[in-house]
């Protein structure tokens, strides 16, 4: 219990800082210093974010359960939250509306000041419509509550979620209180600022309408998967709550992927069959395609997912380049919220993302549960006996895979004549020959070489004369923990690689100078840890870079792209 306590936490906190949470941002930044009358408050902000996160955690565990016993619309708390927003945002204009809109709690807390009247309800309007990142601790906690698996686990796994998620969001309200409370120009212009921040709402409200949101989501890179992917270890989350538990060949393929093998084509086990479906979209007469004889790749999926958003361009160029030469595409729609489980919903998201291929509405989870899938997007690979071949979670990797899809198409018909690989655009990494994940502290170091082991302690290294590939050493004196080393006199890491970037995850404040591609850089590094790109070129290329870090500086991985 205590360490899915800590995984929750540490699951909110990354969801908390994910660009995912971006389009409310500037709604709890502004709204939080925005008040009405004289004096001002601190409670505000913590009110906000109170609301956000309850309002939030909630409508996650229990809204797909609640609102299916109900005869009503299962998006009706999405549409709610907007209606609520807009009246909110044009309160913060118009006083008068405002004031129709404080009667309530003005009978519910008559001695709570004016200004915090309202805070906790905003807070509650985002939190119903706030999707963030569908990351392993969150997705957990959607299949437990639309499954009905609600017990203590869940509970706690909730909470802790519910705090590291709102911990991030509490310092931007706080900052925007402190920075309208200390600023000369917010305290004079509370008017102004109240009517900017009303349309700052109103303008989120009209945003979430339309789903302009998503595309702001698309368009900007997930600087937050590797942490997510950390977390995601071995499927550890759902299987603490009973929502995985895969067994024998499947199991084993689903590892393979939690920990990002690179993907090669394995037996995992017979197809399990997809059962228990809501209907069919993008076929004919809504009835399920057929599968016998095909390759066949099972995309699970939800359409307010940013992360399936971005993975889905690829999987919609492999259906078309690869439909006639027998891939059939089936992308398994199950719901990530309540307002996911209304089809017109999932209609329009999939219209949205220029989806032709089949999507079963898997409403009920029962084929999520046949395949025991634990996260949103994952692909289940089966070639044309029915047998799955692979299993991929998460984002990236898509021309290995694109790869093996061509292999089972040759494999079921020798004499098939396939296109052209396809060229979507990708930012992940995507070389085989790149070098892995490098960390740097003692717990989980791997390509280390040096005159003196790696432990923890501080002591003093001497880098060898010539390294391997994708190895590193150690120069001068550093102090070693589990996780990072933190230099202390003369300290230089070298490290030979091969990629088209080189990250380096640093923190503290001091300097480093990277000598790499026959140029020298410095780069000023200030605060918590933090991912600098030390190396950038065009292409992959193969190379040595040596950083020397100023003391005080604690290190704790590359990453490459």
């Amino acid at each position: 219990m205590v360490t899915l306590v800590l995984v929750g936490f540490v699951g909110g906190i990354v969801t908390g800082i994910s660009p995912c949470v971006l389009p409310v941002l500037p709604v709890v930044f502004l709204s939080s210093g925005a008040t009405s009358g004289r004096q001002r408050s601190g409670r505000r902000p913590l009110l906000v974010v109170a609301g956000l996160t309850l309002s939030f955690s909630v409508f996650t565990v229990l809204g797909s359960l609640v609102l299916r016993a109900l005869p009503v619309p299962q998006d009706i708390i999405r549409w709610g939250g907007i209606g609520i927003l807009a009246l909110l945002g044009v309160g913060m204009v118009v006083p008068r509306v405002e004031q129709i809109l404080d009667r309530p709690f003005q009978r519910l807390s008559p001695k709570a000041p004016e200004k915090d009247r309202g805070g906790f309800l905003l807070g509650l309007a985002l939190g119903a419509v706030y999707v963030p990142c569908a990351g392993p601790v969150l997705a957990a906690i959607a299949v437990a509550g639309a499954t009905g698996k609600f017990g203590p686990s869940t509970l706690a796994l909730t909470v802790a979620f519910a705090v590291g998620t709102a911990l991030p969001l509490l310092v931007f309200a706080l900052a925007g209180w402190r920075i309208s409370d200390r600023i000369q120009a917010f305290r004079t212009r509370q008017k102004g600022i109240r009517i900017a921040a009303g349309v700052v709402v109103v303008g989120l409200a009209v945003a979430l309408t339309f789903n302009v949101t998503d595309a702001v989501q698309r368009a900007i890179p997930d600087y937050t998967n590797a942490l997510s992917d950390k977390v995601n270890e071995a499927g550890a989350v759902a299987k603490a709550l009973g929502t995985g538990g895969a067994s024998g060949a499947l199991a084993d393929c689903q590892a393979a992927a939690d920990r990002g093998l690179a993907p090669k084509l394995e037996d995992c086990g017979p197809a399990p069959q997809l059962t228990g479906l809501n209907g069919w979209l993008n076929t004919p007469g809504d009835a399920a395609p057929q599968l016998t004889g095909k390759v066949v790749l099972v995309d699970f999926w939800a359409y307010s997912c940013i992360n399936c958003q971005r993975a889905i361009p690829h999987v919609n160029a492999w259906s078309k380049a690869y439909g006639p030469a027998g891939l059939e595409v089936v992308g398994v729609h199950t719901p990530e919220y309540a307002f996911e489980h209304v089809p017109a919903n999932v209609a329009a998201g999939a219209q949205r993302l220029g989806i032709t291929y089949p999507v079963a509405l898997d409403n009920d989870f029962k084929t999520w549960d046949a395949f025991h899938n634990e996260s949103w997007p994952a692909d289940y690979l089966i070639d044309a006996t029915g047998q799955i071949r692979w299993v991929g979670v998460g984002e990236g990797l898509y021309t290995q895979t694109e790869i093996l899809i061509r292999r089972l198409l040759t494999s079921a018909d020798p004499g098939v004549t396939l296109p052209g690989a396809t060229e979507v655009p990708d930012l992940t990494p995507t070389s085989e020959f790149q070098t892995p994940e490098t960390y740097l502290g003692a717990g989980r170091a791997q390509g280390y070489q040096g005159n003196a082991p790696l432990r923890p302690g501080t002591g003093t290294y001497t880098a060898p004369s010539k390294l391997a590939e994708n190895a590193f050493a150690l120069d001068g004196t550093w102090s070693v923990t589990a996780e990072s080393i933190t230099s202390k006199q003369n300290a230089v890491i070298t490290l030979n690689y091969t990629a088209e970037d080189v990250y380096l995850d640093v923190g503290g404040t001091g300097t480093v100078t990277v000598t790499a591609q026959g140029r020298t850089r410095t780069y000023q590094v200030s605060g918590a840890p933090n991912i600098y790109t030390v190396v950038h070129t065009k292409a992959l290329d193969s190379g040595t870079l040596k950083a020397s870090l100023s003391p005080g500086l604690s290190a704790y991985s590359f990453t490459f792209g």
